[in-house]
């Protein structure tokens, strides 16, 4: 954190997401402009070397936000009316403005897990306009059956928002319920990178997963049969677990992954342990059949 002082050159404008102002447009682009979106101001000055650092690191995080927040830079050097009236006394100083009123702020630099924190509590002030509403009610229409129904109001929630990462699995899910494989996998290679590794992409990946399995699973009277016939045939009771999980009976699939852990943990490079954790990831974390099949796999990964 420095004190004031030196000369500087401002940087060139930029886009409507990130640009930089000046005092003559702080009201517009700031005051009024946060009235719809969360303004974050980053005051600066070429001279500041921790600006330097923070400065990317804070317009990386905003671009990340998707448009649910804003964010201006102004030259204190340059600006020292606002400066002084904001009391700003060192930077890098960091404000975030909603509804025409401070919101929140930090000075000096940030790590950016700090930085990334901080931009995404101001943008939840502002809310999301609705849309985790509408995914919910998208989730209870894909749950009831009416998936065309669930899959159109998943991708208008995409349209105002393209890397709402609860709706882009959702849409996924949707189009692998229709038995439209290869549209969920366009999905999935196509995903924005700022929501490839969340939660609900990943739950995505594992029903995909699931689904290209259940194309290829055999009778489950015939593999059961043969896992009765002998219980040490570890091929057939991994095979019968798949044919169970394609039929819809997900608990009775895990009860077999199970039981081949406890026989050979090791069998084919600890598939049963891998595709348990397929299984997992596809539910919600919550589900009683992931709490239950967690509990008993590290009941036996620790006994």
């Amino acid at each position: 954190m420095l004190e004031l002082g030196g000369n500087a050159r401002g940087a060139g404008p930029q886009d409507d997401l990130i640009k930089d102002i000046s005092e003559m447009t702080f009201l517009q682009d700031v005051i009024e402009a946060s009235r719809e979106v969360p303004v974050i101001v980053d005051f600066w000055a070429p001279w500041c070397g921790p600006c330097k650092t923070l400065g990317p690191m804070l317009e990386a995080a905003v671009t990340e936000a998707g448009g649910k927040v804003r964010m201006v830079k102004m030259n204190v050097d340059e600006n020292q009316q606002i400066a002084a009236q904001l009391r700003i006394q060192s930077i890098p100083t960091v404000y975030a403005f909603f509804q025409g009123q401070p919101l929140d702020g930090f000075q000096g630099a940030l790590p950016q897990s700090e930085i990334r924190a901080f931009v995404q509590r101001v943008a939840a002030v502002a809310g999301d306009g609705g849309l985790s509403e509408a995914v919910e009610a998208a989730e209870l229409m894909l749950a009831e059956g009416a998936v065309v129904d669930a899959a159109q109001t998943f991708a208008a929630v995409l349209g105002e928002d393209p890397g709402h990462a609860a709706a882009y699995g959702g849409l996924v899910r949707a189009h692998l319920a229709l038995k439209e494989t290869e549209q969920a996998e366009a999905l999935l290679a196509a995903v924005p990178p700022e929501i490839a590794g969340s939660p609900e992409i990943e739950a995505a990946r594992a029903q995909l997963a699931l689904a290209r399995q259940a194309a290829e699973a055999g009778p489950v009277a015939d593999l059961r049969a043969a896992v009765e016939h002998d219980p040490d045939d570890h091929q057939a009771r991994f095979d019968l677990a798949k044919a169970l999980h394609a039929a819809g009976q997900v608990e009775e699939a895990v009860d077999e992954l199970l039981e081949l852990f406890r026989r050979d943990r090791e069998w084919n490079e600890g598939a049963a342990k891998t595709q348990l954790f397929i299984i997992f990831d596809a539910l919600k974390p919550q589900d009683p059949i992931v709490l239950r099949g967690r509990r008993k796999l590290s009941s036996m990964i620790f006994a």
